[in-house]
């Protein structure tokens, strides 16, 4: 789904050591929990500087793959984040994720499908709906869609805000019961449920409100804009909903 192109800050990594992670994480995949999450840690940082490709062909203990469109991924710390709300609204904001935090939590479990085949049952993901961001914002006649954007500084995805509206689509704190860790976009993610993985946009910086759809990352590259699982991208998956 992804292609990696070299890390282009530091040494990459020894492709023997890739291939020994890799070794790790298949075991990993019928081990105890906490291992699991151990080797999640583990193979999300090796896979972050694996020019190889290796790392995103193998699932961790949580049957995820890890998947990025950069080089590399600058970290954020719960007090370096930010996220932005602007474009077309009444009252640009801008939050941390304490200001996150604070807000009503809803927590949905649905399976997440990836359009490349993989499928992980029964996830938990924990946060703030969208929906009532936008409303704190205050949308103004004409708004039409939004686009989100990311700060691996290359990731952009977009919904329509009749889709954004919908009571499954999350600005997501939480998966499996846990902080969203860097692997998986974290601090903080969008989480779009009936939709194939691609839309539900890691390390997520940024919500405009446009007045058009802009296509994101992937549907410049030919995937379906509207990416309803089973219903798009020539795929039959049964829903996740």
């Amino acid at each position: 789904m992804n292609s990696r192109p070299p890390d282009a800050q530091g040494p990459p990594v020894g492709r023997r050591l890739v291939l020994a992670v890799l070794g790790a994480g298949a075991a990993a995949v019928v081990a105890a929990p906490a291992l699991q999450r151990v080797m999640e840690t583990g193979l999300g940082a090796v896979a972050d500087k694996d020019p190889t490709g290796l790392t995103g062909l193998l699932p961790n203990g949580g049957g995820f793959r890890y998947y990025s469109v950069a080089s590399s991924v600058p970290r954020k710390s719960a007090a370096e984040y930010r996220l932005t709300v602007d474009g077309l609204v009444d009252r640009p904001t801008t939050y941390t994720l304490d200001s996150l935090k604070a807000l009503p939590q809803t927590r949905l479990v649905r399976d997440v499908q990836c359009v490349t085949g993989w499928r992980v049952p029964e996830t938990p993901f924990e946060g703030v709906r969208l929906s009532a961001l936008l409303d704190a914002a205050g949308v103004r006649p004409g708004a039409k869609a939004i686009r989100f954007t990311c700060f691996d500084g290359a990731y952009s995805e977009s919904l329509t805000i009749e889709q954004a509206r919908r009571d499954d689509v999350l600005v997501a704190l939480r998966m499996q019961d846990q902080p969203l860790g860097h692997s998986h976009g974290g601090p903080v993610r969008l989480y779009v449920a009936p939709m194939y993985f691609y839309k539900s946009a890691k390390w997520l910086s940024g919500i405009t409100v446009t007045d058009s759809v802009r296509p994101g990352y992937w549907e410049e590259l030919g995937y379906d804009v509207d990416a309803w699982v089973g219903r798009s991208n020539g795929r039959d998956d049964a829903p996740t909903v």
